[in-house]
């Protein structure tokens, strides 16, 4: 089994606990306005790795995943690749490492061939990071180009099978930070039994290069980041301490 990965970053600190190696895989099923990794969104290029040859380059990295570090696979979107990710995980448990996925949980579905797969790629997967980009699906579909259902039944299937979330909220003024919309995400996490954290990720415009790199138009030129006294909002909702 082999996967297309975008990049490595050998010594991540915001993706998981700990210090982290972070693998970037190829393609994504969202269209997020706010990407920050645009060209992450198609399958084509990047470089084609085995799973067995990518732990070891990430093994390598093993003396500076302090603090309960270890692995985590982002994107682009990495349940794209489930496969492949489930092989890369089962090796790295067989080393007693800690693994995490970042992901939006849109791929999910309910059909059982999918559920059998994904049962093996949970098994091996300490941690999920799912970023939740907003509640209602049609302002979702307008965000990101897709409605949320999948994304709602993923977070209410790791929650029943006790799985340990982190859930992540990008706070895009006039866009995501509506009081409406925060209190709806606090009333969907409190159904949740196994979120350990509520991350609120500040918008930026760090990425809006690549769009122009790619030619690909920007819509939020005009948005600026959140102030740090709307973020401290959007946290109070949420209860975040």
């Amino acid at each position: 089994m082999t996967g297309r990965v975008h990049s490595i970053e050998s010594f991540g600190l915001v993706d998981g606990p700990g210090v982290r190696s972070v693998v970037f895989l190829k393609g994504c099923n969202l269209r997020c306005r706010y990407c920050h990794n645009p060209d992450t969104w198609t399958k084509e290029g990047g470089e084609e790795w085995e799973a067995e040859g990518l732990f070891q380059k990430l093994y390598r990295f093993k003396p500076y995943w302090k603090n309960k570090g270890g692995i985590t696979v982002s994107g682009g979107e990495a349940m794209l690749q489930m496969e492949f990710v489930t092989d890369l995980f089962s090796i790295a448990k067989k080393h007693d490492i800690h693994t995490a996925l970042d992901t939006s949980g849109g791929p999910f579905c309910m059909e059982p061939d999918y559920l059998e797969s994904f049962q093996k790629l949970m098994d091996v997967t300490d941690l999920f990071i799912l970023d939740m980009k907003e509640m209602d699906p049609e302002r979702h579909k307008a965000l990101t180009g897709q409605d949320n259902r999948n994304i709602l039944a993923f977070a209410r299937y790791l929650s029943a099978h006790k799985k340990p979330m982190w859930i992540r909220h990008v706070l895009v003024p006039g866009l995501t930070d509506s009081r409406e919309s925060l209190e709806t995400l606090y009333d969907f996490i409190r159904e949740l039994k196994s979120v350990e954290r509520v991350e609120i990720l500040p918008y930026h415009t760090m990425g809006v290069h690549k769009w122009e790199a790619l030619g690909i138009p920007y819509s939020l030129k005009n948005v600026l980041p959140p102030t740090e006294e709307e973020v401290r909002r959007a946290e109070e909702i949420l209860r975040i301490k």
